[in-house]
């Protein structure tokens, strides 16, 4: 009997002394980069998240109690449903991680993250979003916090016991010695360059594409699809317009405008700015003049599918409805498999938005139309940190442009008048669309984050934009590169620092834990206490005990 409780005493120590370690010394920590979402004023309207500093636990979104805890979740985890139950317990924090190669990821896992990214930012929130790229150091906390989640399911005795003895908890700390600040310094560039025609006094076509890109965090969002899609198509354009108007044989009698906007996934505002200096403050412009119509591109790198965005049907006898013509003959003898479909939507004046670029042009009464593979204009692909590479079909992106310049080409020779079959190809052998080309201008555009809070302010994304303007420089005549500059005093869109957040992730032990130790030691010393004041009736009682065992 003597043997069992000097034995019993001796383990406690030892477990207790095992445990001291992980206590005393320091709890590992690991360092990494957070991109917070969205935050910013669109006139009146707010958007986003208006909270940045986190400390506390991770904690995964299938506990029950997320109350002041950071839940984190993974792409495939996320849907609206997790997110509003997170913000109905006032969680502490959101980080979402993000795998390196999106390519990897299931179609439907895509498409269930976008539509979820979609809800999320048309609320604004005061909890912290972030989300995180993916590493081994991140996955690892990941799967801890998902396998103490599933624990849950044992008894309540086994699941407190092993909590407080085994659990190792994670930490979360995004501090900042500042509060967050408004910048309402942002500049729009719009760049544009012009093909002029074979004569004076000529209808000048224009061809836009709005260049910055948008979703949950600005620094994550590099819009393959939308909309760099319609950017390389607008450049190859450029290219390939520049060869039939260097010869003046074949030039054409209409003026070729190309524009790059900014601030396209904010109302628009780089065109609304473009177009209000070209007609309100300019002497003399080609707005001013005959405009036959504007073409819009806007996400045009997947589908079998081109939707003709209008916001008044198109004259039978104006230039518009002659060129959507000849894209309709294009595409049923070509590419017969595609499908090309007018939508016709009014511009809803009451809105302080508006849905496509070309509305802006038809506010100010300039005919107008956006060739997109969208049908609706509140498309989730439209604002998505997973609008990457692996959404576009280079196909698909090739066959659009051959189409649309095409039927420009067909429209400005009036081909179809003159009895020029369908079939016959202007642009063939060194006058096609290179895939090389189309390849190298879509990674030059996605190398880098595109969203317009950063376009004036980050170093990379000032180059490229300076390279854009190069591009324009190669092929085209009177380039301008405007710049618009807000009224500090009435911005029409206000954006947030502490985009990007350091954060220390802690490895440590629950707070049950050092209870639990406590009691242990508290036990021991008792036992000690007790054995110490009482030594004389135990001496007696194991002495009494051991001689009835002899006897």
């Amino acid at each position: 009997m003597t043997g069992r409780w000097r034995l019993s005493l001796a383990l406690l120590l030892l477990c207790v002394q095992s445990s001291l370690p992980s206590v005393l010394t320091a709890a590992s920590s690991y360092q990494f980069t957070a991109y917070r979402m969205q935050q910013y004023h669109l006139g009146q309207q707010k958007h986003g998240c208006r909270g940045a500093i986190v400390v506390a636990e991770a904690r995964s979104a299938d506990e029950p109690v997320l109350t002041r805890r950071c839940v984190v979740m993974t792409v495939s985890d996320l849907t609206t449903e997790k997110y509003l139950e997170a913000q109905r317990q006032n969680a502490a924090a959101i980080f979402i991680l993000l795998p390196q190669n999106t390519s990897n990821l299931p179609l439907d896992a895509v498409q269930s993250f976008m539509v979820s990214e979609s809800e999320v930012l048309q609320r604004e929130t005061l909890i912290p979003v972030y989300v995180v790229p993916e590493d081994d150091q991140l996955l690892c906390m990941y799967e801890e916090v998902k396998q103490a989640a599933a624990s849950r399911a044992s008894s309540i005795f086994v699941r407190v016991l092993r909590s407080m003895v085994t659990a190792m908890g994670f930490q979360i700390l995004v501090g900042s010695n500042s509060p967050i600040k408004p910048i309402t310094d942002n500049t729009l560039v719009t760049l544009e360059g012009v093909l002029p025609g074979a004569g004076l006094d000529l209808p000048t076509i224009i061809i836009t594409a709005h260049y910055d890109s948008y979703g949950l965090a600005p620094w994550l969002a590099h819009g393959a699809d939308s909309n760099g899609s319609g950017v390389t198509i607008l450049l190859e354009l450029a290219r390939l317009f520049q060869r039939l108007y260097s010869n003046a044989s074949t030039r054409p009698q209409y003026n070729l405008m190309f524009s790059l906007t900014g601030g396209g996934k904010y109302n628009f505002l780089g065109t609304k700015k473009w177009i209000e200096e070209n007609l309100d403050h300019a002497e003399s412009s080609l707005l001013h003049d005959n405009v036959a119509f504007v073409l819009c591109l806007d996400t045009l790198a997947n589908s079998d599918a081109l939707y003709m965005h209008v916001s008044r049907t198109p004259r039978p006898d104006s230039p518009m409805h002659s060129f959507i013509q000849h894209l309709e003959e294009v595409v049923s003898s070509r590419f017969p498999w595609v499908g090309l479909e007018m939508v016709h939507k009014k511009i809803n004046l009451v809105e302080s938005t508006v849905a496509w670029e070309h509305e802006r042009y038809s506010l100010r009464r300039i005919p107008g139309f956006t060739l997109s593979h969208l049908e609706d204009p509140k498309s989730e692909l439209r604002g998505s940190i997973l609008d990457t590479m692996s959404q576009v079909d280079f196909r698909k992106l090739k066959r659009n442009g051959v189409i649309i310049a095409e039927s420009l080409a067909r429209f400005m020779f009036n081909l179809s008048d003159k009895g020029t079959p369908k079939e016959v190809q202007v642009f063939k052998g060194h006058m096609d669309f290179q895939d090389s080309r189309l390849s190298s201008l879509m990674s030059i555009l996605t190398s880098v984050p595109r969203a317009t809070q950063l376009l004036d302010k980050e170093p990379r994304q000032m180059l490229l934009v300076n390279s854009l303007e190069h591009e324009f420089r190669r092929y085209l005549l009177q380039v301008h590169r405007h710049t618009f500059r807000q009224d500090k005093r009435d911005p029409e869109m206000t954006f947030f620092d502490q985009m990007n957040q350091p954060v220390m992730m802690y490895r440590v032990k629950p707070a049950a834990f050092d209870l639990f130790l406590g009691g242990c030691i508290a036990a021991y010393l008792g036992i000690v206490y007790y054995a110490i004041q009482n030594f004389g009736y135990l001496y007696t009682k194991l002495k009494s005990v051991l001689k009835t065992k002899h006897a």
